[in-house]
Order: C-alpha cells, then sequence, then structure tokens
C-alpha cells in the first residue's frame, strides 16, 4: 500500500519545470527517429550503389533487426523496471542511451565500406542503432504514465509532448529531401552530426529538467524475471488488444511516409520531385500537429470510440482521393497536398487515441493485480512501434524490388556517388537522374501508388474495427479504476 504522503505525490498537478523538460525533449529523439527510420534505407537506396541481391540482403537484416529490437524492447523494459539508481528509475538509461545511439548514428551515416562489406557493417551497426535506442526510447515512454495519473493531465502531456515529437519529425523530414539531391553522400553526413548533438542537447535538457516521481508498491519491492515479463502481458487482455492495435495502426501509419519519396521522385522528377516532398512534407508536420494540439480540446467533447469511428472512416476517404489523383482527378501538388494534410490529421489524432488507450491499460493492471509496471506495459508501445517499422520495411523493399523502381534508382546511386567524388556536378546528377526516372513504366509507378494507399486503409481499419469489438476500458471505466485504486490506497 502507498502512503498518503506517496499517494498525494503522484496526484498532486506536475511542476512545470518536470513537464516542459519532459515534452520539449521529445524534439531531439524524434528528429534522431525520423532520420534514420525514414531515410537510412533511402540514403542507402540513392548513395550505395548495391546489386538487387545486396540491397535484399540488407532489407533482410533491417527487417531481423527491427524484429529483434521489438523482442528486446519488452526485456529492456525488465531492466529498467528492476533497476535501482539513486538518480532515478528512467533518467540514468535516457542519458546512456542518447550517448552511445548518437555515436552509431554518426558511423551509420559517415563510414562507407562498398558492396558486400557494407551489408555486413550496416547490419552490426543498425543492431547497435536499434539496441541503444531502446535504451533511450523505453525509459523516456516509461517516464509518462509514472509522471500523473489524472485523465486530464495525462492527456495534456500526451498531447504537449506529441507537438515536439512532431516538431523534431518534421525539421528532418522536412529539410533532408530538398538539400540531399545532386549532394547526397556529403549532405546525409552533415545531417546526420547535426541530428546526433541535437538527440544528445535535448535529452540532456530531460536528464537534467525531470523530476522523477516514486511509487511505493509491491511490484518495485521484487525483481521481475522474464517469465514474470510474459505473465505481465498476457494477464491484461486489454494490453494485448491495444497492443495489437497500436502495431496495425503504426503499419499503415508508415508507408506513405517511407515511399514518400520514391512516390515524388517518380511522378514529377528527381530534381523537382525534391520541392515536392518539402511541400508534402510541410503537409505532415502542420498535419500532424495540429492533430496533437487539438487532441486534449477533442478528447473533452468526444468520446474515443466516437472519434476512431469518424477518423477510420476520414482516413478512408482521404487515401481514395490520394488513389485516384493522377488517374481520375488531375495531378496536381496543391490537390496532392490537402489530401496529404487530411490523412496526416487523421491519423494524427488516431495515435493519439491508441497512445491514451494503451496508458489506460496501466491503472486497468494495478486494479486487478495491485502491482504497477509502467516501464513493462510501456515498452509495448515501442515493441508494436518497432515491429511495424520491420513489416514496412519489408513492404518497401518488396514493392521497390518488384515493380522495377530500384533497378531505376541504382542509376541515380551511381551518379550520386560520382558527385560525392568530385566527378560530375549536382548539376549534371539531376539532369541525367530525371532521365532515367522518365523510363519508368505506369504499371510500376501503379504498384508505388497502390502499395501506398490500400495498404494502410486495411490495417487501419482493422485496428479500428478489434478496438471496437474487444476494448473496453472507455472514458467511464477509466475513471471508475482510478478511483478504486485511490481508494485502496
Amino acid at each position: 500500500m502507498m502512503s498518503d504522503s506517496k499517494t498525494q505525490e503522484i496526484t498532486k498537478p506536475l511542476d512545470k519545470r518536470t513537464k516542459w523538460s519532459y515534452c520539449v525533449g521529445a524534439t531531439g529523439r524524434d528528429m534522431a527517429y525520423a532520420l534514420v527510420s525514414m531515410y537510412l534505407i533511402t540514403y542507402i537506396q540513392y548513395t550505395m550503389k548495391l546489386t538487387v541481391a545486396q540491397y535484399g540482403a540488407i532489407s533482410a537484416i533491417l527487417v531481423a533487426c527491427l524484429i529483434w529490437d521489438a523482442i528486446n524492447d519488452p526485456m529492456m523494459g525488465i531492466i529498467i523496471e528492476n533497476a535501482r539508481f539513486k538518480s532515478g528509475k528512467y533518467r540514468p538509461w535516457i542519458l546512456l542511451g542518447v550517448i552511445l545511439n548518437a555515436i552509431v548514428i554518426i558511423l551509420l551515416f559517415t563510414l562507407r565500406p562498398e558492396g558486400w562489406a557494407f551489408v555486413v557493417f550496416f547490419g552490426i551497426s543498425y543492431l547497435c542503432w536499434g539496441m541503444t535506442f531502446t535504451m533511450n526510447d523505453i525509459s523516456y515512454w516509461g517516464l509518462l504514465p509514472s509522471l500523473s495519473s489524472d485523465p486530464k493531465e495525462r492527456n495534456s502531456l500526451v498531447s504537449l509532448m506529441s507537438i515536439f515529437c512532431c516538431i523534431g519529425q518534421f525539421a528532418i523530414a522536412g529539410v533532408i529531401p530538398i538539400v540531399v539531391a545532386g549532394n547526397a553522400v556529403n549532405a546525409y553526413r552533415i545531417a546526420a552530426l547535426v541530428v546526433a548533438l541535437c538527440f544528445l542537447a535535448f535529452q540532456l535538457l530531460t536528464f537534467f529538467g525531470v523530476k522523477e516521481r516514486k511509487r511505493s508498491s509491491v511490484s518495485e519491492q521484487k525483481k521481475l524475471s522474464l517469465k514474470d515479463m510474459f505473465k505481465i502481458f498476457l494477464r491484461n487482455d486489454q494490453l494485448v488488444i491495444a497492443g495489437i492495435a497500436c502495431l496495425l495502426f503504426n503499419i499503415g501509419n508508415g508507408l506513405l511516409i517511407l515511399l514518400g519519396m520514391n512516390f515524388f521522385y517518380f511522378e514529377f522528377g528527381y530534381s523537382e520531385g525534391g520541392s515536392l516532398i518539402f511541400t508534402f512534407t510541410v503537409m505532415y508536420g502542420v498535419g500532424t500537429l495540429v492533430s496533437q494540439g487539438c487532441y486534449a480540446t477533442i478528447a473533452k467533447k468526444f468520446t474515443r470510440r466516437s472519434m476512431l469511428r469518424f477518423l477510420t472512416i476520414a482516413i478512408i476517404v482521404s487515401y481514395f482521393l490520394f488513389l485516384i489523383t493522377g488517374r481520375i482527378i488531375p495531378e496536381n501538388p496543391i490537390i496532392l497536398n490537402i489530401e496529404g494534410f487530411l490523412i496526416f490529421f487523421f491519423q494524427g489524432l488516431f495515435n493519439m487515441n491508441v497512445i491514451v488507450m494503451l496508458n489506460n491499460t496501466i491503472e486497468y493492471d494495478e486494479y486487478r493485480f495491485q502491482e504497477r509496471h509502467d516501464s513493462i506495459i510501456s515498452a509495448v508501445r515501442s515493441f508494436a512501434v518497432k515491429l511495424s517499422s520491420a513489416i514496412n520495411q519489408g513492404i518497401q523493399a518488396l514493392i521497390l524490388i518488384v515493380s522495377g523502381i530500384y533497378a531505376i534508382s541504382q542509376n541515380i546511386s551511381a551518379l550520386e556517388v560520382e558527385a560525392g567524388k568530385g566527378a560530375i556536378s549536382s548539376e549534371e546528377v539531376l539532369v541525367a537522374a530525371d532521365a532515367y526516372i522518365k523510363t519508368a513504366t505506369s504499371t510500376q509507378l501503379l504498384i508505388l501508388r497502390i502499395g501506398i494507399t490500400l495498404i494502410p486503409v486495411a490495417v487501419i481499419v482493422a485496428a479500428d474495427l478489434l478496438l471496437k469489438k474487444k476494448y473496453k476500458i472507455d472514458e467511464v471505466e477509466y475513471k471508475r479504476l482510478v478511483k478504486e485504486i485511490e481508494d485502496r490506497h
């Protein structure tokens, strides 16, 4: 049982320093994650001049590493759950993770062995990237539900933190496309150094600015084993449902951005495509940012169930419009940007609902079993994100190879390699690249477009149906759980 002082500690309002240090710190994290998750494979595709077999091997390694990373997330949750440091339960891992991960990021975009040597280097480095980012990721997200159990304050924290996540993602997703074409090798190297330093700086803000709140419970008096971890997962039926829904949503949420650079290059050309990717990414940033900013207000007026019902329909309509633009609707960048904004706005709201629903299973578990495991349960979100990334990378590689777009892109990669050596100018790269892109057929472009529209719709609809049928912790039930937990204490 908690003492009265401990109960007051976790229910009183957060101090501003802790709230802002935690939320602002997300900026650097998402800059680093966006660079690697969105552009590492594109960096390899357009700068390394690899054979289809070597690219296929890298894609397979990437998928395998991400699957291992997903499995490693809950294991890291156990390590954090069992940790006993004077400086806190989460903060030491936040610091260690950011330092190691920043070093790996620089190496990934700087060292360039050739051929199969690069495949080996990539496998080792990417595995290290995943494991070191997990140290930071699990501890950072585990810190969130431990700061407050008040639903309004938690919604506010999620909204504010997500805004800074969006700012970090947008800073990278918006700038990279307009600076790499024609000088990709050097541009990615500089970007990696800048992002690594920003990651470190922002997470130092969280490390020094956040005051952790202690929770005294039976679960914190004993060490947890791997067997205990699986028991905690499997006994919480609502966590299983929310975790699967989170996985499905993130598969759908990631494909448009992941394949977006190839889409714009091959629809509009290598030289013009970079500028159009920038404006589309602005829509990504603005749409997601607006959704994060207004979520807390919307959540006060509508139930999560009614929101998800509307959002699913809106996402279907938005993707359908994107699919037929250029086929039935004229292919106009303005129209594509409007459609992109709608997709990202609705997906942003959907994501916020899923995050809150996942976090609410912590109190559900505490209510049923009188134990609280913030780190382990929070690791499910990271597990879902990592596993969805693995699936998305596999889907992306399959689409690019089967469509023949990868083979065309390797001609552009050869140009970028020569530009990196100073053998040809950026202008020569752009002109020659556009000539290669024009060789793509309408069938190849259609395969790419289907991959970024129909697959996301299918998995997001599946996530909505699963939550509708199986998830039971609505707003009323959550308040009841929290009140019952407080009454026990």
